[in-house]
């Protein structure tokens, strides 16, 4: 009789404490959205949305890696995002050889003719923007956006981005496009993970 007690005591205690945990499992696991269009209303892709706890409390780095490949006389992907601290390898998928550089004051640095993989990653290891080019091939250019936190996404054909698997907190998110008319001042906004829909931005844009 005493173990059926207590069989029901622990069920009873359970369905009790379901209700309260299951927001919090929710918000562990809400993403936070964001919407970028233009001046026209137009979705805008290749923006980089990022986030930073408004607390400034951020986890530590795990020696991160990225790639951007040279494919067909162009880096892929034109547009790239990392946290301070990565090394980025940049594969030469050609059968010409490039020389990439770059003379952003974020990161300077030269990859001189090479064909296949370089030797040595380039470290990023400070935040800002990195603009990069080929001494061989005028076309070709690239943009990386180096940021302190590990909370960031790009938005796609319809303008949208989600930054998945953040603890559940109130973050400062910015965004950045390479053709922003005024890239010192970029737009952000406070939101709360998993508070509802995306968090819409507006950005005016140079014409192409």
């Amino acid at each position: 009789m005493r173990t059926v007690t207590r069989t029901w005591l622990r069920c009873l205690v359970g369905a009790l404490c379901l209700p309260l945990c299951l927001p919090f499992v929710a918000a562990r696991a809400a993403p936070l959205r964001a919407l970028v269009v233009d001046q026209r209303g137009t979705p805008i892709p290749d923006a980089v949305v990022y986030a930073e706890p408004v607390d400034g409390k951020l986890p530590p780095p795990k020696r991160p890696q990225a790639v951007i490949d040279q494919i067909k006389r162009r880096f892929v992907p034109l547009v790239s995002v990392v946290r301070t601290g990565t090394a980025v390898t940049f594969p030469n998928k050609d059968n010409i050889e490039h020389d990439v550089y770059s003379f952003s004051p974020a990161k300077r640095f030269e990859l001189h003719l090479y064909h296949g993989v370089p030797a040595k990653p380039v470290m990023f290891d400070k935040p800002g923007l990195v603009v990069m080019g080929c001494n061989i091939h005028d076309q070709m250019i690239a943009y990386l956006l180096v940021v302190d936190t590990p909370w960031f996404a790009k938005t796609d054909a319809h303008g949208e981005a989600s930054i998945d698997d953040v603890p559940p907190h109130t973050y400062k998110l910015t965004v950045w496009h390479y053709r922003m008319l005024d890239p010192d001042r970029l737009p952000s906004r406070n939101v709360a993970a998993g508070s509802g829909g995306p968090a819409r931005f507006t950005l005016q844009l140079k014409s192409e």
